[in-house]
């Protein structure tokens, strides 16, 4: 029996028994199909685990967003207008076999643009390239998500599926939840918030089925669910925010927009365009800082651009020169990070904010 066809076996199962099983059953029937998914995800041979040939790219740019969508919703023309690369832009399905990058500069940033071919349903099982499209768009740090103007909320729903077969969580957090193995005690289970999804025994028949039997567990996400706390133990869920992208005619544009996350556009009239690059700007949660040579004022044309929670002065110099850093006697920083308007010395810890402008003294 194939990897695919047990997964099926245990989904059927879940569904027949949803009634009847015990919470301890389901548990573990939750945790035997994350396992075989990641089966799918890291194949224990050689073939298909990666991304292929002709998906690997070269990354540039300080951070990457994937087109993913059916063919030919438009994903090709997008990224045409966007980047000025050429894709194959036709009304034949699959016109795009393999990844196309380009690059689109937001704010001075540069953003790479990654167009992925079609997928279709079935693409976390391995239909046609699906594995291959979806193992880059694990990589990339947002995603667009390009639906069929005819059948949005129908397209959206299938592709999420998908996605979150092969382990990427959309629009989501990693779960305020602990697993922390030890050598004997058992199992001790604690919980800052009312447990109104799972329960003691769920969370036992997970721990169970990946041979844990002493941890302590700590909960401290509201309305934690069995796929939490199995997303805990795999550890390797990407989480990654996510653009809904609509190409339509100006009449559709406000029925659209009540779709959670949505841009509605249209890539041939440029409608809403801009739009969508400021959400894509705000979403990728980038700092841009801006350096100032002794004597001289502010460079504004180039900045350096660091991704929230990597942009302290240490990170700023490594970005620019791993030597810097140790060179470094202090900095100065103006800007929203700065506690005065004169300019702060500051050392390699301090954490900078958007648009600051940084002064290096050396040693």
């Amino acid at each position: 029996m194939t990897t695919v066809q047990k997964i099926k076996e245990i989904e059927d199962e879940m569904v027949t028994q949803k009634n009847k099983a015990t919470s301890y059953h389901l548990g573990q029937l939750k945790a035997k199909l994350a396992k075989l998914r990641r089966e799918l995800i890291e194949p224990k041979s050689g073939g298909g685990g990666g991304a292929g040939i002709g998906f690997d790219v070269a990354r540039t740019g300080v951070a990457s967003v994937g087109f993913v969508g059916f063919p030919s919703v438009g994903k090709s023309t997008l990224m045409t207008r966007l980047t000025g690369t050429h894709s194959e832009v036709s009304e034949i399905e699959f016109t795009t076999l393999t990844t196309v990058p380009g690059t689109l500069k937001v704010h001075g940033a540069p953003i790479q643009i990654l167009d992925l071919p079609g997928i279709i349903e079935g693409a976390n099982d391995g239909r046609g390239r699906g594995r291959q499209v979806i193992a880059v768009a694990r990589t990339c740090n947002l995603i667009f998500i390009i639906l069929d103007v005819l059948k949005p909320l129908g397209d959206k729903k299938v592709i999420e599926t998908e996605l979150e077969g092969f382990g990427i969580r959309l629009n989501k957090k990693p779960p305020a939840i602990t697993v922390r193995r030890k050598d004997k005690g058992g199992i001790a289970i604690t919980n800052t918030v009312p447990l109104t999804n799972i329960d003691h025994d769920e969370i036992k028949a997970i721990l169970s089925e990946y041979r844990i039997s002493n941890a302590d567990v700590a909960i401290r996400q509201p309305n934690a669910t069995a796929d939490d706390v199995v997303d805990v133990v795999e550890g390797n869920r990407v989480y990654i925010p996510v653009i809904y992208i609509d190409a339509i005619s100006i009449e559709e544009l406000d029925l659209l927009y009540k779709i959670p996350h949505s841009v509605p556009i249209s890539s041939k009239e440029w409608l809403n365009v801009d739009e969508l690059i400021e959400r894509m700007w705000r979403d990728l949660d980038l700092v841009r800082v801006y350096t100032k040579p002794r004597g001289a004022a502010p460079d504004y044309t180039a900045p350096v651009v660091l991704r929230q929670g990597k942009c302290t002065i240490q990170d700023f110099c490594n970005a620019i020169h791993k030597e810097i850093a140790k060179q470094m006697k202090y900095a100065i920083v103006w800007g929203s990070s700065a506690k005065h308007a004169r300019g702060q010395k500051v050392g390699l810890d301090h954490v900078l904010e958007d648009e600051d402008v940084v002064h290096i003294a050396k040693k």
